[in-house]
């Protein structure tokens, strides 16, 4: 844990360097351009990754249309990024989602619907944290978790997994994206202190203004402590970054 939040700290600015101007121009940079700029970024610092870095969009059209747009996919206006990123340094792993906002013309932040569906996120993160306590299995911090989540109003998906000296590392098991019921054996083993995790989860949000449902992804590493405390071990994405990057005085 001497090492770690410099790691997780790396990682995030790989992450922040690549969701910016310096990286992306909306209507010509590629979703496929911006994971080479990754790969090459990792290679540049001389560092590994355990697995190849994703870029995707959402954005205010049928997902019908969008599914028929050619691949690689142009970055424009009003999308709605995605990274799925993670590096290996001093034999520790990170693994990090988050979400960046291409703004239009006019704008200074992301819309308040998008907003709210991110706090959404942030909630479910929340929840699922506020259930780790020594001694509980996986499988019952994800069932509590759900069930409190979803009595809010949320609709959860938890798939979250120890990390550490690999990316899916020994321990419990809370959940995977196709078993929200429970994972056999591996979601039968306790929570023990002293370990990390990637806490790995989406929230499904009806946006009114895009008449469809978009899904908030969202991945952060984490250290449950000997007192059986949770805390972020860089932090945790709370707001959009937004490209390209506003000044203060521009707001």
């Amino acid at each position: 844990m001497v090492l770690y939040p410099h790691i997780c700290r790396i990682a995030h600015d790989i992450i922040l360097e690549g969701f910016s101007e310096k990286v992306i121009q909306p209507g010509v940079t590629t979703t496929e351009d911006v994971v080479w700029w990754y790969r090459e970024k990792i290679k540049e610092l001389k560092l590994d990754t355990w697995f190849h870095p994703s870029v995707s969009i959402q954005r205010n059209e049928p997902d019908a249309i969008f599914t028929k747009r050619p691949q690689p996919v142009v970055i424009m206006p009003g999308d709605l990024l995605h990274v799925d990123f993670g590096i290996t340094y001093l034999r520790l792993n990170t693994d990090t989602q988050q979400h960046a906002y291409i703004l239009r013309s006019g704008e200074t932040e992301a819309p308040e619907y998008l907003k709210k569906a991110l706090s959404q996120g942030n909630k479910l993160q929340d929840i699922l944290t506020g259930n780790f306590a020594i001694g509980k299995t996986g499988n019952q911090i994800l069932a509590d978790s759900r069930k409190q989540a979803i009595s809010q109003g949320l609709t959860p998906s938890i798939y979250t997994h120890p990390i550490g000296y690999h990316g899916h590392a020994a321990g419990t098991t809370i959940g995977q994206w196709d078993m929200q019921n429970g994972v056999p054996h591996t979601g039968d083993y306790s929570l023990h202190s002293n370990t990390a995790y990637s806490i790995e989860l989406n929230v499904t949000t009806q946006i009114t203004e895009w008449k469809k449902e978009i899904q908030i992804k969202l991945e952060e590493d984490g250290f449950f402590d000997e007192a059986g405390n949770f805390r972020y071990i860089d932090g945790r994405q709370t707001e959009f970054i937004v490209i390209p990057k506003v000044s203060a005085a521009h707001k």
